[in-house]
């Protein structure tokens, strides 16, 4: 599929540089640091194979989405063939993967990073491209699993947001002593943690955890997240001294508001965390080092940086519910509780003073997906969960 997207480019005009194997963090790097016009990762994400397509980004890493050029790259590709363009080219280049390491590590000291060992598992997917060259440079004793790309994924899915697929990951570092494990997605833009006990580490309060790190080191600062996030988030960013800036979910979304209002950092419950620094783009790699740096130089667990926020902040996680008419379901959502206070940048969000929730219909499926917070407890957060989606699915 690349070797026909290139050929059809070049055919179109296009002068096309091939870069192999990457990650689609990869791609961001190299269209923004060489200047080019666009750039493309031939890719199925975090799906099976059956599903691979192509993530596409404009200048400066910019990706396009539903409104802004996705379409029309869709009205072209099932119009009649253009005529042949001159000018087309195709070259490769072999410096990408040394240049993107060199660029990731200097968010980091290196020499901090050692004493602990990390269960890494890339999934078969592209983090088995730039591991290998990071770990020469960091003092980690690295349990190393399913590195070699495969585009089979013959051990688990490369989507460690769904349970079954970080079962192993789990387990391993229970089973090795080890003090973290950080799971990959397939195209690697995306990391996932968990903590020495082998517990799952929620997207939300990692975010919350990086954000309170970079306060630090940049000073005041706005910090974008999506509007499924913990009030950990929020919270932690005040007491850091940033700007606490709630956004809507999706990575075309969040690229665009971190540059409106020049935040800093942005995350999202689904596990993107993107840096300014790094052309306003999502990387797994960046934020891997950074818990890394943090927990070396700590001196602590991962589980005891996270207890604080397990104990005060009860999440449900996102749940999804199959439904006939997704707009109807929402719309009882809304006369249900009128009585609080309502938001509708995405789906509906609806506060209280100890609890909140949003739900949102998907851009793909005939789903809406539920998360939910209580203040006051696990119990508490799970009779309102329940509430809801007793309402969502009447």
């Amino acid at each position: 599929m690349a070797d026909a997207f290139c050929a059809g480019a070049a055919a179109a005009g296009a002068r096309v540089t091939e870069i192999g194997l990457a990650a689609t963090e990869m791609v961001y790097f190299a269209v923004a640091d060489g200047g080019y016009d666009a750039g493309a990762a031939i890719t199925a994400s975090h799906n099976p194979p059956q599903y691979t397509g192509a993530k596409l980004v404009l200048a400066g890493a910019l990706p396009l989405s539903g409104d802004t050029g996705i379409g029309e790259v869709g009205r072209l590709a099932m119009a009649n063939e253009p005529a042949p363009a001159p000018g087309g080219s195709r070259e490769s280049d072999a410096t990408v993967l040394g240049r993107f390491v060199d660029r990731c590590m200097t968010f980091v000291d290196a020499s901090k990073i050692g004493g602990m060992r990390v269960v890494l598992d890339a999934a078969n997917g592209m983090a088995g491209v730039y591991l290998p060259p990071v770990l020469d440079r960091i003092g980690i004793d690295a349990v190393r699993c399913f590195l070699d790309p495969d585009g089979r994924f013959p051990h688990h899915e490369p989507n460690p947001l769904l349970p079954e697929n970080r079962a192993f990951i789990e387990a391993k570092v229970k089973e090795e002593g080890a003090d973290l494990g950080i799971a990959f997605d397939g195209d690697a833009d995306r990391c996932f943690f968990i903590d020495d006990r082998g517990d799952f580490v929620p997207g939300d309060f990692l975010t919350a955890l990086l954000a309170e790190r970079l306060l630090q080191r940049h000073g005041p600062s706005a910090i974008v997240y999506d509007l499924r996030a913990s009030w950990a988030v929020r919270d932690a960013i005040l007491a850091a001294g940033g700007t606490p800036d709630e956004f809507r979910v999706g990575h075309a979304f969040i690229k665009r508001r971190m540059r409106e209002v020049d935040a800093i950092f942005a995350g999202e419950v689904s596990g993107h965390y993107y840096f300014k620094e790094f052309s306003f783009a999502d990387t797994g790699l960046i934020p891997a080092l950074l818990v890394l740096e943090l927990l070396a130089e700590r001196g602590k667990k991962m589980s005891e940086l996270i207890d604080g926020f397990r104990a005060k902040y009860h999440i449900s996680g996102e749940i999804n519910s199959t439904v006939d008419d997704p707009q109807a379901a929402i719309q009882r959502v809304r006369e249900a509780y009128s009585d609080g206070v309502q938001r509708e940048i995405d789906g509906v969000s609806v506060d209280y003073e100890d609890w909140h929730f949003n739900v949102r219909a998907s851009n793909t499926e005939p789903l809406l997906r539920l998360n939910l917070e209580s203040l006051i407890s696990e119990a508490d957060m799970e009779r309102r969960r329940d509430e809801v989606l007793a309402l969502i699915r009447a």
